[in-house]
């Protein structure tokens, strides 16, 4: 598809550089021509320096033949005057990055159908509700939820002393009585789909894919339950932090807020009245020990510098904080965290371009399926895919142990009527309207249920 991204900052970078690994066709579009210059020496894609609502660059850049619209500047307004602009001009689908607390659900809503925006994303919001996931069950890297919480898919790292470790996954299944699958398993960086015989190692980051009562009990029976979250430090004032703590506070959470801008920390008192916040210095550790590092059950690095996070992050590691959870957004730096061994790293770019993706992918799908649910996980090494099964689908009907899967895929789970959530056996079959979750390597890049087959 021809795809046009305004704004080339990170999380526009990021959208850029997915959209070219999925082999669109993609012209960049920036105000500064440092940044154009950047993008065409490292991706291979069009480019044009101007204005997202400049007419004249939108025609060189083609907006009349745009496939979707992406307008992912540090502006909300400039971004959905962008889309109206593009959609006016030939555009078929327009996205727009909007993340101001102050347009909430309704005034969002009205202004998306006026200005005919296909959808509207909010990176920040919607990190926030991946890091309340994941404050949820604190013994997860990584947690996701698929068709209303029906069935959701962790992340744990088996670190020395786990009771899977040399295990086979036959046996485990055996051992447990929960209903629960291993989909897949990332080893030195070696992406694999196991089968029964797979023995598990340490240091291998295993998903895990259950209905969230079975997960509970799974946890609990591989002594991998840490205690509940109820007191939060958060370093940096970010509108992140914002949305994190309105929704901690809103369930009783004990939130504190650590933040260096007094200007920052006074509007953030106004709008956040449950919340702690204080005026300083996170990076300084006698400010983070003098706030209570030692009794708090989870902190939460979320200034805008990735260095700041991580040796924060570090720091309350030594303190044997119970979780903690980075934000890093440089590439090069995440890989590094991790081998630092942090706890749980999370990315807005990373979000953003996952959303983008399942958004493109859906528009080409066929009429046998579509995609409701995307997410990137083992280190984007693999991805988990919800699929809507509508009539005329090629799966519908048969037991999934006669169906010819392609190498590297696996069917983990099926949502029918009511939200029934099932783990799948050979014997199961699929049926029009039920949700199928697919674990398969990124290389694969579907985009439509029937993909799975060879």
């Amino acid at each position: 598809m021809n795809i046009i991204v305004v704004g080339c900052g990170k999380i526009g970078t990021s959208v850029v550089s997915a959209l070219v690994t999925e082999g669109h066709d993609v012209t960049a579009m920036d105000a500064n021509p440092d940044v154009i210059n950047e993008i065409t020496n490292v991706y291979d894609v069009m480019a044009v320096c101007g204005n997202g609502t400049d007419c004249e660059a939108l025609e060189e850049a083609r907006v009349d033949i745009c496939d979707v619209f992406v307008a992912v500047t540090g502006s909300d307004e400039l971004n959905m005057l962008s889309c109206f602009i593009a959609k006016k001009m030939g555009a078929k689908h327009t996205v727009a990055r909007i993340r101001n607390p102050e347009y909430n659900d309704r005034s969002l809503s009205f202004m998306c159908h006026q200005l005919e925006l296909s959808r509207a994303i909010n990176p920040e919001l919607m990190m926030a509700q991946e890091l309340h996931n994941l404050l949820k069950l604190p013994s997860a890297y990584k947690v996701e939820y698929f068709s209303g919480r029906s069935l959701e898919m962790i992340e744990v790292r088996l670190k020395k002393g786990s009771s899977l470790i040399g295990k086979k996954l036959s046996k485990i299944r055996d051992r447990e009585k929960e209903n629960f699958l291993i989909g897949a398993v990332l080893r030195d960086n070696e992406l694999h789909i196991p089968d029964g015989n797979f023995e598990l190692c340490e240091g291998d980051t295993v998903s895990i894919v259950a209905t969230p009562s079975d997960m509970q009990k799974l946890l609990k029976s591989l002594d991998m339950v840490k205690k509940a979250v109820k007191d939060v430090m958060i370093i940096g004032g970010s509108k992140t932090a914002f949305y994190l703590a309105k929704i901690l506070s809103s369930t009783g959470t004990n939130v504190k807020i650590i933040e260096k801008n007094k200007e920052n920390c006074i509007r953030l008192s106004e709008i956040l009245p449950k919340t702690d916040i204080i005026h300083g210095d996170g990076s300084h550790h006698d400010v983070l020990m003098e706030e209570g590092l030692r009794t708090i059950d989870a902190f939460v690095a979320l200034t805008g510098m990735d260095e700041e996070n991580i040796l924060t992050s570090l720091f309350a590691g030594e303190f044997n904080v119970p979780k903690v959870i980075t934000k890093i957004n440089s590439d090069e730096l995440t890989k590094m965290g991790e081998k630092l061994g942090l706890d749980s790293v999370i990315s807005t770019k990373s979000i953003t371009a996952d959303i983008i993706i399942r958004y493109a992918r859906a528009l080409e799908n066929s009429t046998g399926s579509n995609i409701e649910t995307l997410y990137k996980f083992m280190d984007g090494e693999a991805e988990a895919i919800e699929f809507n099964v509508r009539a005329g689908s090629k799966l519908i009907g048969t037991p999934i142990k006669d169906l010819s899967l392609k190498s590297g895929i696996l069917i983990a789970g099926i949502i029918r009527e009511r939200k029934n959530a099932v783990i799948p056996t050979g014997d199961t079959v699929i049926n029009e309207g039920n949700r199928v979750i697919v674990l398969a390597s990124a290389a694969h890049r579907l985009g439509d249920l029937s993909d799975i087959l060879r």
